[in-house]
């Protein structure tokens, strides 16, 4: 039972889907935290390589890993869903399968979590290509963000979130393909939550060549929708953000 002394488990959530050449650098940029309570739960969306595999063999030495494997294909907002609903933790914390953290990622945002008991937080990651050679640039973490700031830049990298379970409870992402990660944090900043960042590179994002993220005109084409399908905006204010939202992309190329 946890005690007033003990560090706050933290939850991680790790979609994985044919990422056999990057989980075990995940993996291993999880172990390699300074901070020690945790557990990372691995949903499998049926990967046909051998990646699962590699997790397995984690799962066998290592008591804080967990495998689970989803029957169909689903995408990577089911499998988090299920991470989701899985974790036991007072945090949970996103990183995919492809991406790293730093060593000191989850103890220095825990302890910006604390402070004031944040419900939402996220940092600054660094880029790097898909063969981990790392290419200088920076996203930088704004000290807060709000959701009429969110809609027009969207800053928050997914793999440096974290979120308060107490406060917000075990949050679910819309079942679609693409961006629904933006799509949960805007639901999230809707309510009236302010997301606090931590200005710090405590993470690295990945640009996977063949990933979905990487493929930017669908990015965009899912951007818009968001606006119009899921937040409803009318055009004209759709327009004012979009072209926000692609300028601000354009910098953090």
């Amino acid at each position: 039972m946890q005690t007033p002394s003990t560090p706050p488990l933290v939850s991680v959530i790790t979609p994985l889907y044919n990422a056999e050449s990057f989980i075990n650098e995940t993996i291993q940029s999880v172990l390699n935290q300074t901070y020690t309570n945790w557990e990372m739960l691995i949903v499998d969306d049926c990967s046909t390589d051998n990646g699962p595999d590699i997790v397995k063999e984690y799962q066998e030495k290592e008591d804080r890993v967990y495998y689970v494997r989803l029957k169909d294909n689903s995408g990577a907002a089911i499998a988090r869903n299920v991470a989701i609903q899985l974790a036991k933790g007072k945090y949970i914390a996103f990183l995919d399968s492809d991406d790293l953290w730093l060593p000191a990622k989850l103890e220095k945002q825990v302890a910006f979590m604390e402070d004031g008991q944040k419900a939402f937080s996220f940092t600054g990651y660094g880029i790097m290509k898909e063969n981990g050679e790392i290419k200088g640039k920076v996203v930088e973490a704004p000290e807060v963000v709000n959701y009429e700031y969110l809609l027009k830049n969207t800053i928050i990298g997914c793999l440096t979130v974290m979120l308060n379970v107490e406060l917000l409870g075990k949050v679910q992402m819309e079942p679609i393909r693409t961006r629904q990660d933006f799509l949960l944090w805007l639901s999230i900043l809707k309510q009236g939550v302010t997301a606090h960042g931590l200005n710090e590179t405590l993470a690295m994002y990945r640009r996977v060549n063949d990933s979905i993220s990487s493929q930017k005109l669908q990015v965009a084409k899912r951007n818009w929708e968001i606006y119009r399908k899921f937040e409803k905006l009318p055009f004209l204010k759709s327009c004012y953000v979009f072209m926000n939202y692609a300028w601000n992309g354009l910098k953090k190329v």
